[in-house]
């Protein structure tokens, strides 16, 4: 009778049954473990501990480090796994995880391919040490066409705004923060065309199609109304003028409300497809940006529609 009610309180702990289903198929290190759930190490390795005195975990020395693994049990505790595992899995929370151990398993695979293909393995270490790891991302917007003109709503401080200019005929950045407005001229005020306005984006100081282009980066979860924001920004794009729009996928943080003051937990693709539609805002697709290991915060999208002609 202890042993069942003992096998009940290891899996009763969400963190503990997060853990358990990465390592459900894989070998992880804490630091690994850390970087899929987002949890400091002391809680990794508590919660760790307590798998372990269970039996529900296994681990082994790996030079400086422990890879830790899902232990193999009995019929009955496998039953018991199974349904944890179905409801668990089927949750927000471990679809977010899994992106997340993804990028860890993929950063796992580099470092292999360095140790075995030495030249091609250095060379990606060489280039983030020399320029950083985002230095493409930096000159993608060249990409751009170089007469348009792009909308940075939600401008902020305007960074995105300050890597647009170079390539672009013109950026009109729009942001109704009084205080981040005046940040960004600032930073832009080398750039002679760049135009940043005042405004709320379900009101965009905008005339009808004055934008080739717009991008909404990390601002839609600050709007009031989504759906008619989206509806200003097909007026204010040309015909076949596109959006672009990243953003954080729903998630469950409610302290970003009082924190940051977040109006919107993220978006699930669907809710986004049918403001898009309603909008007017045509040929929609929705991707998963790659997860960042070290990054802190939920997983981020990019989506994109453009304006009939």
């Amino acid at each position: 009778m202890t042993a069942i009610f003992d096998t009940l309180s290891a899996l009763a702990d969400a963190t503990r049954a997060r853990l358990l289903l990465a390592l459900d198929r894989h070998e992880l290190t804490v630091g690994e473990l850390c970087a899929v759930t987002q949890l400091p190490q002391s809680t990794v390795s508590r919660h760790l501990r307590i798998l372990n005195d269970q039996g529900w975990v296994t681990s082994r020395a790996d030079g400086t480090s422990r890879q830790y693994r899902a232990a193999s049990v009995d019929a009955a505790d496998r039953r018991l796994w199974q349904v944890v595992k179905e409801r668990l899995s089927a949750g927000r929370q471990a679809a977010q995880d899994a992106e997340r151990l993804r990028s860890v398993l993929a950063r796992r695979r580099t470092a292999s391919r360095e140790f075995f293909a030495t030249a091609a393995g250095q060379w990606d270490a060489l280039r983030s040490e020399l320029f950083g790891r985002t230095a493409g991302l930096a000159a993608l917007p060249g990409l751009l066409d170089e007469t348009w003109t792009v909308g940075d709503l939600g401008a902020g401080t305007g960074e995105l705004a300050a890597s647009l200019a170079p390539f672009v005929g013109r950026v009109i950045g729009v942001d109704a923060s009084r205080p981040m407005l005046a940040a960004a001229r600032r930073r832009l005020a080398a750039h002679d065309n760049v135009e940043l306005r005042a405004g709320e984006l379900e009101a965009l100081p905008l005339g009808d199609g004055e934008l080739d282009a717009a991008v909404l980066f990390l601002v839609l979860h600050h709007v009031v109304e989504p759906a008619r924001a989206l509806g200003e920004v097909h007026r204010v794009l040309k015909p076949g003028g596109r959006v672009l729009i990243v953003d954080m996928t729903a998630h469950e943080r409610e302290e970003y409300r009082q924190r940051m003051g977040h109006l919107w937990l993220g978006f699930s693709p669907e809710m986004l497809a049918g403001w898009m539609q309603e909008a007017g805002l045509e040929g929609y697709r929705c991707h998963a940006l790659p997860a960042d290991p070290d990054a802190k915060g939920p997983n981020l999208f990019a989506a994109t529609g453009r304006r009939r002609h």
